[in-house]
């Protein structure tokens, strides 16, 4: 009886946290559907009619190109989940596989990089790609997505408890060489944890303004949290809640596309195909 109890109530609380996210995607759509009059008048939970007209404002707003700036938000978005991934398995993998002397320095430094804000460095990360040429460029956006800290520690716990040392040992064994080992075997082993962070990875740089906003200057290379806040930022008698819903509610989707077509990965096994020590 106590179990049946808390299962129900176990239920019933996922429930209503489900209905609690699900509510603000609901409204948002909601909003994107009614006129700027409207949105004037207040909270409704009923659609307006003003879907079609918010839409078309959008694509045909010369001021913001939104489909530009879709392609360079999943260029940037993609190329870094990517890149942050691959490397970041790869360095884990190197320190968790390998016995050198410097090993522990090596994972006590990259830790200590991983409480260093962004902000602290924004500067001199300024100076070093407009001396390198690379400023209003979409470089500085993808490269230093090659060091991620957080991203590697996550990886490298992953290996802890997935991948068993007698599988790298058999492999080398048979003749694989090291990157046909990391590519063949560790990788299959480590779809669900880069699964996780490809998805975390691609929202973040998804969503990200701060480097985007001190980097980019020309409209052609704008991503879309650059241009949904120019939108925000125009003079009252421009200002349209209507477009500016309607253009967020776009920049979300390619973000659920990602977590559905990813998510399956998260639910898999720990071990694919692996072998238990």
């Amino acid at each position: 009886m106590k179990k049946k109890l808390r299962t129900v109530v176990a239920h019933v609380v996922l429930i209503f946290l489900s209905f609690l996210c699900l509510f603000f995607f609901y409204i948002l759509i909601v909003d994107a559907t009614r006129s700027h009059a409207q949105l004037q008048l207040g909270f409704s939970a009923l659609p307006g009619k003003s879907l079609v007209t918010n839409l078309t404002n959008v694509l045909n707003d010369p001021a913001i190109p939104i489909a530009r700036g879709i392609l360079n938000s999943l260029i940037v978005s993609g190329c870094s989940a990517a890149i942050v991934t691959y490397f970041s398995a790869l360095t884990a993998y190197g320190i968790y596989a390998y016995e050198f002397r410097m090993k522990k320095a090596a994972f006590t430094f990259i830790m200590a990089i991983l409480v260093m804000p962004t902000q602290v460095t924004a500067l001199g990360f300024l100076r070093l790609i407009t001396g390198m040429g690379m400023d209003d460029t979409l470089l500085p956006l993808i490269l230093p997505s090659i060091a991620s800290p957080a991203t590697f520690y996550f990886m490298y716990s992953y290996m802890q408890s997935s991948l068993p040392k007698d599988l790298v040992e058999a492999s080398r064994i048979d003749g694989s060489g090291e990157f046909r080992t990391f590519n063949r075997i560790v990788l299959p082993i480590m779809k669900p944890a880069i699964a996780v962070q490809a998805i975390f990875t691609f929202v973040g740089s998804w969503n990200n303004y701060f480097v985007p906003a001190l980097v980019i200057s020309s409209k052609s290379k704008q991503t879309l949290p650059i241009m949904i806040a120019t939108l925000r930022g125009a003079d009252y008698l421009n200002f349209d809640m209507g477009k500016i819903y309607m253009m967020i509610t776009v920049a979300i989707v390619p973000i659920i596309i990602i977590y559905l077509c990813l998510s399956k990965f998260i639910i898999e096994g720990v071990a694919l195909g692996g072998v238990k020590e």
